[in-house]
């Protein structure tokens, strides 16, 4: 962590004076003149209050924390054999990459194929039409992020129960459009979702099979937050059932509202108050109601509170838990939890890996796990699987994969504009020339050439994911993707190998030479 504590950051859209003299205790400029202008955080909340906490312009980016943490997947480096490991071929025709098998199955009570061991895990804003749609290309499960409801300009309740979401449904047509057999489309629901009987509309008429339910708002800790400049959206949301702050239906709040007197209305998420009765209830309900795999999603909180999640969902037969390391987020999360609050994500699946031990160890029936949480690359999805081996089954792509279905559609728009970028240039001048992999979807799609180009983009990126997984599963002599194993890594600082329990080299090697 050795990174400067600084209150000049992109994500509030704000920057330091003298940048490279700062206050190591405070962030502050060394130098706090009295000419300066206020760019920092500082300024910023001199002029705008608690809006200054909130990133800038969530509705158009995407956000992580800056935080330098002790220890992170590139203090792990990937192991190799020469020699045959158990179950392969002795045929050297045999034992290539391409013949890696990363298939899966994704659900434990109705499992469905999956095309690799990757999650895209909730969103809902910036480009999901080409993120739902890619994931259905490539043939993996993709999470609708919660409170999409209150997005929905076209939303219709009776009772406070949603009967009709045009925005629900268009997500997940989304993702059904491009179906071919691998995969499945998660809703995701928070508190208030649940309130608004989310789940039970989506899965009644919109047959949706597989749902999630949301502890908190994952990497962010707490429930979303927006700000309400106008009393009849605001009024709207209270009527919806949301904590509205301050009370717009208090006559002397309206009063002052149109005096333009007091503070800005801010919707606020309500917290979970759930317990193990409620989740044993409500998990029946929803499958009888039909639903197929229902799933949680979790952040990294109190250890103990971990393991109770973990046990609830082991006694209710939930099929996936995902477990989201500090640092990474995409919705409105106040900077400063996302910066400060948390377990990082290595430490946070140490810490879940010996939980489902424990757990395991007492008779518990087995869920299946992601982690979540910075990852990107296919070095961190195979150090995540094999930290986690055998009791954490898949990786969790969402930052990265999102940042494909834009950057393809960006290209895609470039093409269809004439005004292809000259770093692209390269490749060709049609859409069939540049995305290499079309070429590849033709033999799962006849009208490949039209498939949405952010679509592309992200079946692209996890194709290359994909390859360089396969070849670190060949290198350790992995032939399917089960047999990864906690033997595939080796931490390469201390802190690593005890944080992990995994040997050091120098250790690994005394036992050899004993």
């Amino acid at each position: 962590m050795s990174k400067r504590i600084s209150l000049g950051s992109t994500l509030s859209n704000t920057k330091m004076r003298t940048p490279e003299n700062l206050s190591l205790s405070s962030g502050m400029c060394c130098v706090c003149t009295a000419n300066c202008v206020g760019p920092c955080e500082i300024g910023l909340s001199a002029v705008r209050g608690s809006e200054a906490i909130y990133p800038y312009a969530t509705d158009i980016n995407q956000f992580a924390s800056e935080k330098e943490y002790s220890l992170d997947f590139s203090h792990f480096n990937i192991n190799g054999r020469v020699f045959q490991a158990k179950g392969e071929s002795m045929d050297s025709y045999e034992v290539t990459y391409p013949k890696a098998e990363i298939k899966t199955t994704f659900g434990i009570k109705n499992p469905i194929p999956v095309k690799g061991p990757y999650i895209l895990p909730a969103i809902a804003k910036l480009n999901w039409q080409d993120y739902y749609a890619g994931a259905a290309v490539f043939g993996v499960p993709v999470v609708i992020g919660e409170d999409v409801v209150a997005k929905d300009k076209a939303l219709e309740l009776d009772h406070n129960k949603v009967v009709n979401s045009p925005l629900i449904k268009e997500m997940v047509d989304t993702f059904r459009k491009y179906y071919h057999g691998y995969g499945d489309i998660i809703l995701q629901a928070n508190m208030d979702d649940e309130y608004l009987g989310v789940l039970d509309y989506a899965i009644e008429k919109l047959g949706v099979e597989s749902v999630e339910i949301k502890f908190g708002q994952a990497a962010k800790g707490i429930q979303g937050m927006g700000r309400i400049k106008d009393i009849n959206d605001a009024l709207k949301f209270q009527k919806m059932g949301y904590v509205v702050y301050p009370n717009p239906s208090d006559s002397k709040i309206a009063e002052a509202y149109k005096s333009g007197i007091g503070q800005v209305f801010e919707r606020i998420g309500k917290l979970p108050v759930w317990d193990e009765d409620h989740f044993e209830k409500r998990i029946a309900e929803l499958r009888e109601k039909g639903a197929k795999r229902i799933c949680f999603k979790t952040g990294p909180f109190d250890p103990e509170d971990l393991l109770r999640i973990l046990k609830i969902a082991s006694k209710c037969e939930v099929d996936l838990v995902t477990f989201d390391g500090a640092g990474g987020g995409t919705g409105n999360s106040p900077v400063k939890m996302m910066n400060e609050w948390g377990i990082p994500t290595v430490e946070l699946e140490c810490i879940v890996y010996a939980l489902l031990e424990k757990i395991y160890s007492e008779g518990y029936k087995k869920v299946q796990v992601a982690i979540t949480g910075g990852i990107a690359m296919e070095d961190q999805v195979y150090k995540a699987l094999s930290l986690g081996a055998p009791y954490i089954n898949f990786v969790a792509i969402g930052r990265a994969a999102m940042a494909a279905a834009i950057s393809g559609k960006h290209v895609g728009d470039a093409i269809d504009n004439g005004k292809i970028f000259p770093d692209i240039q390269r490749f060709g001048n049609t859409k069939e020339e540049i995305f290499e992999d079309i070429k590849q979807l033709k033999t799962i799609y006849e009208d490949a050439v039209n498939l949405p180009a952010g679509a592309i983009g992200v079946y692209s990126y996890l194709e290359r994911v994909s390859t360089g997984v396969k070849q670190l599963m060949a290198l350790n002599r992995r032939f399917d993707i089960k047999d990864i194993s906690r033997a595939d890594i080796l931490p390469m600082t201390a802190l690593a190998s005890e944080v992990s329990g995994l040997d050091s080299y120098s250790k690994r090697l005394s036992k050899i030479l004993k």
